[in-house]
Formats: structure tokens, C-alpha cells, sequence
């Protein structure tokens, strides 16, 4: 109990923190008079009096965390995070239950796009901007974020910065210290998102529509104002907009800060990941586009228009629509889910494997059969023109093992509960990889509230999982986390 003390003071700084944040919807919701002030008013304050309490219970422990300590925190604010951002949701709407509501509020922070609510169209401005702007924050990381303050709370924040960034080379710093490290992510995930707003608005979008969907757009999320999603503005150039900024955010966020520092684009042609997660994505729209001509679905440009927009937000985890691509022959939908297990790269908002660990599986296994043929030969691992250690070699092939292992057994549990093949498998891939609507039941042309309690809390157990690399909360499960 002594090592959860320290911990939980600084959650208790962090919820207070979170619970400011709903001071932003409020002001929606006094714009738009959607009555909905109360109840964000009242979240905001229920929050704050948690995080009050158990700040003053544990003020006295107060001290820097150990490595370790970031991993519990990192776990301990999602799902306190989570949690407390329901709160608004049930106050507005009484029928729903804090299963429901944890399983929105999880969705938009881990920037999945699953949802459970229904007339997304006639929802207050104030709760769908809460949706949005959660995804937005929850993008980057609620972490990261707080990391460039924590000193000012008095905690340093490198623990929770490993703990929570994804990818297997967490020690390349954008910065020489981490608080500069994540204000700099975030000055150009706020630049990314801006014009995105702008262009969206130009396009054709009224002003909140552009906003809200400018804010889940650059954080990956999802999450739309209508219930058709994109596929209710019928606009190549809303899905032309959306599309590119979507690519800007599953690409590695160093890159782009090099690539801004430097003035130049060569950071992008010489990054193995940024071109490799190009050419899969181009090559499959040509596959599947052809694909769906060759059987009648569409014509060839309409197929190259619908495979385009859909495949690059799925592959990336994103998880816009524009259609209801589950009406297509499975090997299409099928893909583009499979993509969203490994396209996005690593140090973007996107989730899944990670195209940089693919990479280094891919090099791994060309580099054992060329041992095969030549025994004696010393073959080192190269990816991006850096040497990977053996290290690094084994701990990708450990997390893709233990995450093809979380994808067959979650997907077992939610067969076991009742649901069918088709629809358990692909909730489980979408909610692990964040990529948001899944097939079947759960499919882009429904959603996710004909799940049971129980089937919605496996689901939210795989958002968590994804969002935050499996390992990050497998960790507390073991023994030797525990001793001293």
C-alpha cells in the first residue's frame, strides 16, 4: 500500500487537472444554450471534490516517482480519465449506463471511434464537442501532455513519458528535455489541427461541424457529428481533406518536426517507415479499387473514390466512413482491417503493431534465412540505416506474440459470451488497434450499443490495451513488478 501512495498523489493532481477541462464544453454549450451547462458544471466539480480528497488523504507521501511508477500511473489516469469524462454523458442522459458511458468516454480518450449512442445528428453541439475534443486530447496523449507541466506540480515526467509513448525506440528524444520534447509535439499537432479546421470549412463544412471533425481527424479518433459519418456531406473534397490529414497524423510526429526544423522534405524520403506505410496503403486501394470494379460493385472511379477515402482511414485507425463498406465482398472490409494492425507508424497518434516493428520483424526473418544459407556470416539488422540491436529484435517479436495472443483470446471471451465469429473478431481487432467500427454487428452501418455489459467492458479492456501497448498494463500483472 506504501508504493500506491505517492502514485495516487499524483493522480489526484491530474484528475483535478482533467476536471478543469470541462470548463471547454460548458462554453459550447452556453453558445449554443443546448442545456447542457448543468450537467458539465457538475462533472467539472464532482472531479475536482474526488481529486481534492485524495489529494489532501496523500499530500504527505508526495516525492518523484520510480521508473516503475509510471506504468501504474499511466493505467491509473486512463481509466480515472475515462471515468470521470463519463459523468456528462449520464447526467444528460439518464437511460444510459456507466457501462455505456465509460465505453464512450474510453473510445474518444483512446481515439478508437467505437460508439454506443445513436442520432448523432440532433445530439447537443455541448456532448458531441465533448466527444470531440476528448479524441483531440486524448490524440497526443493526456500524458504527454501533462508531462510538460509536471514539473510544475512537482513530479518529473520521464517515467510516465516511457510508459505511455508508443513504439519499440521510446529513448529518441524530439528534445533535450522532455517537457520541451512535448510541447513541441503539441505546438504542431495544434498547427495540424488548425488547418485542418480551416480546410474542412472551406470545403464545405459549417463552422462546428469543421471544428469537431477537425479536432478527430488530426487525433486519429473517428468520431463524427452524423450518424452517416463523412458519408452524409457526399463531398470529394471534405474526403479529399480529411484523407490527407489522416496520413500527416499516422506518420511518425519526429519526422515532421525534423522535416519543419530542417525546411525541407528529405526527412520523409529517407524514413523507411513513412514510405513504407505509403506504398502499402497506395498499393492496396489499387488492389481492392480493382477489386470492387472487377466485381461490379462500383465503377472504377467511384471504386478507386470510396476504396481511397475508406482504406486510409481504417489502415490508419482512424475509423471515419464514408460508406457502409461492410456491404462489400468480405476480402475487401477483411483488408482494410488487417492494415489497421500494422500501417500506422510508430510516434503518430495511430494504433496497432506498428509499421516500424513490422519492418524490423520483416528484416529479422530475411536476415534468419539468410543465416540458414550462410552460418558463419554476421548479418546485422538494419532499418532507417540505423543497426537494431538484438535486444530491440526480440522485444518486437515479444509484443507482436503477446499481441496476436490478446486478439485470440479477447476474441474467444466475446465468443464465448454469444456473439458471432465475424462480429467478436473484428471488435476485438478494432478496439485493440483504436481503428473504431468493426463488421457484423459492430459494423459501419450499426455500432456498438447492441453489445451486452459485459461484451462492452472486453471491448473496453481492448481499447486500453491498444491505446497504451498491452505491455504497459500486462506489467502490473506480474510478480516481479510488485517486489521491492
Amino acid at each position: 500500500m506504501g508504493k500506491l501512495l505517492p502514485i495516487a498523489h499524483v493522480f489526484s493532481k491530474l484528475i483535478m487537472l482533467f476536471s478543469c477541462m470541462f470548463i471547454v464544453p460548458a462554453g459550447v454549450g452556453v453558445i449554443y444554450n443546448d442545456h447542457t451547462l448543468e450537467a458539465f458544471l457538475l462533472s467539472g466539480v464532482v472531479g475536482l471534490a474526488v481529486g481534492l480528497f485524495a489529494w489532501a488523504a496523500t499530500r504527505r507521501f508526495e516525492h518523484e516517482l520510480k521508473p516503475r511508477d509510471g506504468f501504474m500511473l499511466v493505467v491509473a489516469l486512463w481509466v480515472g480519465f475515462a471515468a470521470t469524462a463519463a459523468i456528462p454523458f449520464m447526467l444528460f442522459d439518464s437511460s444510459l449506463s456507466f457501462t455505456d458511458a465509460f465505453f464512450e468516454a474510453i473510445s474518444a480518450l483512446s481515439t478508437n471511434g467505437a460508439t454506443v449512442l445513436f442520432s448523432l445528428d440532433v445530439l447537443p453541439p455541448a456532448i458531441n464537442f465533448w466527444r470531440h475534443f476528448m479524441q483531440w486530447m486524448g490524440g497526443m496523449g493526456i500524458i504527454v501532455l501533462a508531462v510538460a507541466i509536471l514539473p510544475l506540480l512537482g513530479v518529473g515526467g520521464m517515467q510516465v513519458y516511457k510508459a505511455e509513448t508508443p513504439g519499440p525506440m521510446k529513448d529518441a528524444k524530439l528534445a533535450p528535455r522532455i517537457t520541451q520534447a512535448a510541447k513541441s509535439l503539441w505546438t504542431m499537432y495544434c498547427i495540424l489541427t488548425l488547418l485542418c479546421m480551416a480546410m474542412l470549412y472551406m470545403a464545405g463544412m459549417n463552422v462546428f461541424d469543421a471544428v469537431c471533425h477537425g479536432l478527430s481527424t488530426v487525433a486519429l479518433g473517428g468520431f463524427s457529428t452524423r450518424d452517416a459519418s463523412i458519408g452524409h456531406y457526399d463531398s470529394v473534397a471534405i474526403e479529399l481533406v480529411i484523407a490527407g490529414f489522416t496520413l500527416l497524423s499516422a506518420t511518425n510526429y519526429a519526422t515532421h518536426f525534423l522535416a519543419w526544423k530542417k525546411r525541407s522534405a528529405a526527412p520523409y524520403r529517407v524514413d523507411s517507415e513513412f514510405i513504407s506505410m505509403m506504398l502499402v496503403i497506395l498499393s492496396s486501394i489499387l488492389l481492392l479499387a480493382v477489386y470492387l470494379w472487377w466485381q461490379g460493385v462500383y465503377g472504377l472511379s467511384e471504386s478507386l473514390r470510396h476504396v481511397s477515402f475508406n482504406l486510409i482511414s481504417i489502415a490508419t485507425a482512424s475509423g471515419f466512413a464514408s460508406t457502409d463498406y461492410g456491404q462489400w465482398p468480405l476480402f475487401v472490409p477483411v483488408w482494410m482491417l488487417f492494415l489497421s494492425c500494422f500501417t500506422a507508424c510508430s510516434g503518430s497518434v495511430g494504433g496497432g503493431i506498428k509499421m516500424i516493428r513490422s519492418l524490423i520483424l520483416f528484416r529479422q526473418a530475411q536476415r534468419e534465412m539468410t543465416q540458414l544459407l550462410h552460418p558463419q556470416a554476421i548479418i546485422p539488422l538494419k532499418v532507417n540505416g540505423r543497426t537494431m540491436s538484438d535486444s530491440v529484435a526480440f522485444s518486437v517479436l515479444g509484443f507482436i506474440f503477446v499481441y496476436i495472443l490478446s486478439v485470440v483470446v479477447l476474441t474467444f471471451v466475446l465468443l464465448g459470451s454469444g456473439l458471432d465469429f465475424q462480429s467478436a473478431a473484428s471488435a476485438i481487432v478494432s478496439c485493440i488497434n483504436n481503428a473504431g467500427p468493426g463488421l457484423g454487428e459492430v459494423g459501419p452501418g450499426a455500432n456498438y450499443a447492441g453489445l451486452n455489459d459485459f461484451q462492452t467492458w472486453v471491448c473496453s479492456l481492448a481499447m486500453l490495451l491498444g491505446r497504451l501497448e498491452i505491455f504497459t498494463i500486462l506489467i502490473l500483472f506480474t510478480p516481479a513488478f510488485w517486489r521491492k
